[in-house]
């Protein structure tokens, strides 16, 4: 497969794989990735991957653009030839609807479904992860039904709790910090997605696999617990 590589400042560059978010150019992502990772030069600062891109910072005290891009051509000749790295597992369990989904039975009208219907196919799906963006340890997800799309609300509320289950559009993520947010809220993880004594201080990245489970409000209160007193 073909690659374009673009400046993005005296120090960045972008690596696109394709353009339009498929399998081949998410695969093409995570080998690029796995890549870096494991053979990281000394002028690289660090990299991000996204849904069709990996933007590669670089020290410009060390190295020219024009030799960081002949790298990186080097690197991506043989892409095709590596195998991509086997992605993560993570299950997320979800208390769906009242107070910590309260729109969940707004996705359900909206598409025609009951309540119970939304949350067995939100459940039913393998998810990836694209890229970890907008707050600290947010995921990407693609992969969701479009028989649960939503669009997003037209009024963003001004605070959501952490560790909330939403959906926008063909998108379904979780918000691991109290933020501003205009997604449907449909439910609430006790996983801490943001952990920042830690020294990845994300719980999902880019590549990883992620399936939805169901718990009652009672599970919550107890998974949260002792997820909140092991990190405490």
């Amino acid at each position: 497969m073909e690659f374009t590589f673009s400046p993005l400042s005296e120090q960045a560059l972008v690596i696109e794989t394709g353009t339009i978010i498929n399998k081949e150019s998410e695969q093409a992502v995570r080998k690029l990735s796995s890549l870096l990772e494991k053979q990281a030069p000394d002028w690289l600062v660090e990299f991000i991957p996204a849904f069709t891109t990996v933007t590669v910072f670089y020290d410009p005290c060390q190295i020219r653009q024009a030799e960081v891009e002949q790298e990186l051509r080097l690197l991506t000749a043989h892409l095709d030839e590596v195998e991509a790295p086997t992605p993560r597992q993570i299950e997320i369990p979800v208390c769906y609807g009242g107070d910590f989904g309260p729109d969940l039975i707004f996705v359900a009208e909206h598409n025609g479904l009951t309540e119970e219907e939304v949350i067995k196919i939100h459940t039913s799906g393998v998810y990836s992860v694209h890229m970890i963006g907008f707050a600290p340890g947010f995921p990407f997800i693609g992969g969701m039904s479009e028989k649960i799309a939503a669009p997003r609300r037209k009024s963003p509320r001004l605070r959501i709790p952490e560790r909330t289950v939403g959906i926008a559009g063909m998108q379904t993520g979780v918000y691991p910090i109290e933020t501003p947010g205009g997604w449907q809220l449909i439910g609430r993880t006790p996983l801490r997605l943001f952990v920042p004594e830690q020294d990845i201080p994300s719980l999902l990245r880019a590549g990883d696999e992620i399936r939805f489970t169901q718990i009652d409000e009672a599970e919550y209160r107890e998974q949260e617990a002792k997820l909140d007193a092991e990190h405490s």
